[in-house]
């Protein structure tokens, strides 16, 4: 197995999610809409679907990880009222941590504030503005 990856999907706000994350995690972002993919996936849909986020990919600085993300075509949605994921996110440094969990937080629910636990250093659990749920966590290199 080369990656594992988290794949998220959006009711027609990837990318307000997908800018917001970048302005958090930094990295590139790379974005196809519907409309980009032709008659193999944009030219059958209606036109206020075509520039919704067909693929969208995050490098997350320092690994060789990707956060990506898509909307759902038309006529599909997803539950954000239980989802069965977090995304995961350890960090080199407890000032990193605390940044991202801050801007995390920002509009959104904190779970479980970060603070010291049995397992890391730094640990929280938030649920951004965007029904995504995060944990982030900081254990120093032994």
């Amino acid at each position: 197995m080369t990656a594992v990856n988290p794949y998220l999907m959006y009711n027609g706000n990837a990318e307000e999610a997908f800018t917001f994350y970048q302005s958090v995690f930094g990295g590139e972002l790379q974005i196809v809409r519907f409309a980009d993919m032709g008659d193999g996936g944009g030219g059958n849909l209606p036109e206020e679907a075509k520039n919704l986020v067909a693929h969208a990919a995050l490098p997350l600085r320092g690994t060789d990880h990707l956060l990506m993300a898509s909307d759902c075509p038309p006529g599909q949605t997803v539950n954000t009222t239980a989802p069965a994921y977090a995304v995961s996110v350890d960090v080199d440094s407890r000032e990193e941590a605390e940044r991202i969990f801050r801007e995390l937080s920002a509009g959104g629910d904190v779970s479980l504030p970060i603070g010291k636990t049995e397992w890391a250093e730094l640990f929280g659990m938030v649920t951004d503005k965007f029904a995504v749920p995060w944990m982030v966590g900081y254990t120093p290199a032994p």
